[in-house]
């Protein structure tokens, strides 16, 4: 049984994905993909978290906001600059860096807005248009994070 997303996405990759969703790992980009693969749990979700468990404290959370808007910042400023004129963050094609940072950042949509993120706004975007994404959602059905 594997747990973290990022596992689960690397060991279906590996064992099942023929060659797609991520970069050969002798190329150039295997460094980059992987590195952002693991950013979304690693560091891009926990100011998140933190925003999500602190609004339950009302009042007692204020003090915390402005430390934690100042880490959503630099989080999704930095995942917005890596994709300046880029469709997906990794090469020219979806990875599973973009399939697991998309949670990350539909989260960080709804709790705290993408306007300061505009290539965010716009990944969010070209990831909900996928047939594939549609046919999950008609699946699964909606979900909080998905719109």
């Amino acid at each position: 049984m594997i747990v973290e997303s990022g596992a689960i996405l690397e060991y279906v990759v590996r064992r099942h994905g023929k060659g797609r969703l991520a970069p050969a790992e002798s190329s150039a980009d295997w460094p980059r993909y992987l590195q952002l693969l693991h950013y979304a749990e690693g560091s891009a979700m926990l100011p998140v978290m933190l925003l999500l468990y602190t609004s339950r404290l009302g009042e007692a959370g204020a003090p915390l906001r402005p430390r934690i808007e100042s880490e959503l910042d630099r989080h999704f400023g930095f995942l917005d600059a890596q994709l300046a004129g880029a469709d997906w963050f990794v090469g020219k094609e979806l990875s599973a860096a973009d399939v697991n940072l998309s949670f990350p950042i539909q989260a960080a949509k709804l709790m705290y807005g993408l306007g300061k993120f505009p290539n965010l706004a716009r990944f969010l975007d070209r990831v909900h248009a996928r047939p594939a994404y549609k046919r999950a959602i008609e699946r699964g059905g909606p979900y909080a994070f998905g719109s």
